[in-house]
């Protein structure tokens, strides 16, 4: 039912140049996409247009010329750096006699191949039947002819109509399956919340680093390339952090400029770690040119999912390849970190983003003296378990006089735990 790319596919790019900066697209960009996508770039046809053709999208005269450099390179798709409406793809293919794909679905296409998780599997196969459901007219020639034959009598359904029909019933059932993997990631965001653990959420545009940061922080291990989109899973993991505690690190889709709706809408949940995160570090590629431009991007889909309040922290990532790259906390007139160097390849200032952390998530701490009575051991494990004592000693009637640091979240519960637990407030024990 897709349009799938195989291996030793070999493609005609086609650009436009438009003068309305919404409607301009980057050739380097189309060309990371291709080859993310496995494909060989044979020819790259470019144009300039005030608008777009309704026919072509291109004008006739520069159709005629993608059809020629079809048949001149031998090439078996020509792929748009622009989104397509269905009947501009009919008309194309019908030119070239060959496949067409504008660049939404070449983006579909990288997600199908890199999605690895069952729910990742269903949120690319619902983006596609989204995006296909306006296609289905495409190169078929059977669909407006209603079923006939031995057999194949029924009440006047055509098989356009069928086709339909099975799209729904199935992105319905995805749907449901999906509401449930979304109920789960809520079960355990709330169980994150009960318990008071920062989450936070790794951001940037596709290609950032984004991953090779979260290897290098969390050990993790996780698939990290220099492609677009190398992952699409989101993974997450639990970090230690000095006067902070326990933090879950979340790593996330890059995001691309123009992201196709159909994407946004089937990633709710995966884009839901973000919208709840207590912070986010926003990965920067300071090499690319492009850097002020993608960050204006990942800005406007922070924005469409909901996440444009939370607070930031911009990790200026790859001052390896940078003349003057020099590892560094930058500061707002608080003295609060706004902006880490680092390079996640080298590993030059990874230990300054995590001082960053600690400064940007570390909770109010209490530092009190406890003196606690035999009989309350099991008061002392407890200040133990939550590796809350810096000093200890014992006086000669056996109580334990103890230096205690904790948040005050910590010593709140705590002191609750207490007052059920002896029908005393931790605070009687403050000496």
């Amino acid at each position: 039912m897709f349009d799938r790319f195989e291996s030793g596919e070999q493609a005609v790019l086609v650009h436009v140049d438009f003068p309305a900066e919404i409607d301009r697209e980057d050739l380097s960009e189309l060309k990371l996409l291709v080859s993310s996508a496995g494909v060989e770039t044979l020819g790259v046809v470019t144009a300039s247009r005030s608008a777009p053709s309704s026919k072509y999208f291109v004008g006739s005269g520069k159709a005629e010329e993608i059809a020629d450099q079809v048949r001149l390179l031998d090439a078996n798709i020509v792929i748009f750096n622009h989104s397509l409406t269905p009947t501009q793809e009919r008309n194309l293919e019908k030119l070239c006699q060959c496949r067409v794909l504008d660049r939404t679905g070449l983006i579909l296409d990288i997600f199908a191949q890199r999605a690895r998780t069952h729910e990742g599997k269903l949120q690319v196969e619902l983006a596609q039947l989204r995006h296909i459901q306006t296609r289905l007219v495409r190169g078929w020639t059977h669909l407006e002819r209603q079923k006939g034959g031995i057999g194949l009598r029924g009440p006047g359904e055509t098989q356009l109509e069928t086709d339909r029909r099975l799209i729904r019933g199935r992105i319905k059932n995805i749907l449901g399956r999906l509401d449930k993997v979304q109920k789960q990631r809520e079960q355990g965001r709330r169980a994150r919340q009960r318990a008071e653990i920062p989450t936070v959420s790794l951001v940037g545009y596709t290609n950032a680093g984004k991953s090779t940061l979260f290897n290098k922080i969390t050990e993790a291990g996780v698939y990290a390339a220099d492609q677009l989109f190398a992952t699409l899973d989101p993974t997450l993991r639990k970090l230690e952090l000095t006067d902070v505690g326990p933090i879950i690190l979340a790593d996330t889709v890059g995001f691309i400029r123009h992201l196709p709706h159909e994407l946004v809408a089937a990633f709710k949940a995966t884009l839901q770690e973000t919208q709840e995160a207590d912070l986010l570090l926003h990965v920067i590629d300071v090499a690319d040119d492009r850097q002020q431009d993608n960050i204006h991007q990942v800005e406007e889909v922070l924005a469409e999912i909901g996440a444009d309040e939370i607070p930031q922290l911009l990790i200026c990532n790859k001052i390896d390849q940078l003349d003057d790259g020099v590892a560094r906390i930058d500061t707002d007139d608080q003295g609060m970190p706004i902006r880490v160097w680092l390079s996640a390849q080298t590993g030059a200032g990874i230990d300054l983003l995590q001082q960053a952390l600690v400064q940007r998530l570390r909770p109010q701490m209490v530092d009190v003296s406890l003196r606690i009575p035999p009989s309350m051991g099991k008061l002392r494990g407890k200040l133990y378990a939550l590796k809350s004592v810096t000093a200890e000693t014992t006086a000669d009637d056996g109580q334990f006089s103890m230096q205690v640091r904790m948040s005050q979240v910590d010593w709140r519960r705590l002191c609750k735990q207490v007052a059920e637990e002896y029908g005393d407030n931790l605070q009687g024990f403050v000496e």
